[in-house]
C-alpha cells in the first residue's frame, strides 16, 4: 500500500482507540508511515511553447497560458471572469483563490494578446472560459483532459500536469532573478516555506 492509503488506516485506528474505545495511544504502537517527498515536474520554455502550440483549440490555449503565464491554479483559472482582465493596470483579478482570498496577478502583453484572440473568437460574456453549459465555467476535468491531449501531441515526454504549468511559472521566474516573497505573493501561498521548494528545482539558480 502507498504512504496514504496506510496514513488512512492508521488514522482511523487512533480514532477508533483513543475517541471510541477511550483506550491509551502512543505513536510508538503504530507510527504514521513517511510520505516520500517529490519534487514538482518542471517544463523548459521551449516545452511550454511546444504544448500551447500542440493545443487546437483556442480555448485550451488561452486558459493554460494563463495557467502559465500569471502562475494560477487550475480552480482559478476556470473561474476568471470576462471583468476579471484588467488591461489598463496589466493585472488579472483571481477572486476568492485558495483560502478565500482575493489576489492580483500580473498580465503579459503576451497572454493579453492570447485572451484578446480567444475573445474574438468566442465572446464569452460572464465566465473568461465557458463550459459545455454557458452559464458555468469549464471543468476541471475537461481542463485536464485537455492537457493530456495537448501533451500527447506536444511529444513531450514528461509526465506533467495543468498544475505542472504553475510550477513551471515559479521556477521561471526564479531562474530570472525574481526573490522568493515576491513569487510567494504572485502564487497566493500563506506560508514561505511552501515557495521555497522551487529553490530545489530552479536549475539556474542551483548552478550558481
Amino acid at each position: 500500500f502507498s504512504p496514504g492509503s496506510l496514513s488512512t488506516v492508521t488514522a482511523a485506528l487512533r480514532f477508533l482507540y483513543r475517541i471510541t474505545l477511550k483506550r491509551e495511544w502512543t505513536i510508538e504502537e503504530l507510527p504514521m508511515p513517511k510520505r516520500p517527498s517529490r519534487l514538482p515536474v518542471i517544463l523548459s520554455r521551449e516545452e511550454v511553447l511546444r504544448f500551447l502550440d500542440a493545443l487546437e483549440r483556442p480555448k485550451h490555449r488561452a486558459i493554460f497560458a494563463a495557467i502559465y503565464a500569471a502562475g494560477l491554479r487550475v480552480s482559478e483559472a476556470t473561474h476568471l471572469k470576462v471583468g476579471d482582465i484588467d488591461s489598463q493596470r496589466m493585472m488579472l483579478r483571481v477572486e476568492q483563490g485558495k483560502g478565500q482570498k482575493d489576489r492580483y496577478v500580473m498580465l503579459s502583453d503576451r497572454l493579453l494578446a492570447e485572451l484578446r484572440a480567444y475573445w474574438k473568437l468566442a465572446r464569452p460574456a460572464h465566465w473568461m472560459f465557458p463550459g459545455d453549459m454557458p452559464d458555468k465555467p469549464i471543468t476541471r476535468g475537461a481542463v485536464q483532459l485537455a492537457c493530456q491531449r495537448g501533451r500527447l501531441a506536444s511529444g513531450v515526454q514528461k509526465p506533467f500536469s495543468p498544475h505542472s504549468l504553475r510550477h513551471t511559472f515559479a521556477t521561471h521566474l526564479l531562474e530570472s532573478g525574481t526573490d522568493v516573497r515576491t513569487i510567494q505573493l504572485l502564487l497566493g501561498h500563506r506560508s514561505l516555506s511552501t515557495t521555497t521548494i522551487y529553490l530545489k528545482v530552479a536549475t539556474s539558480t542551483v548552478c550558481s
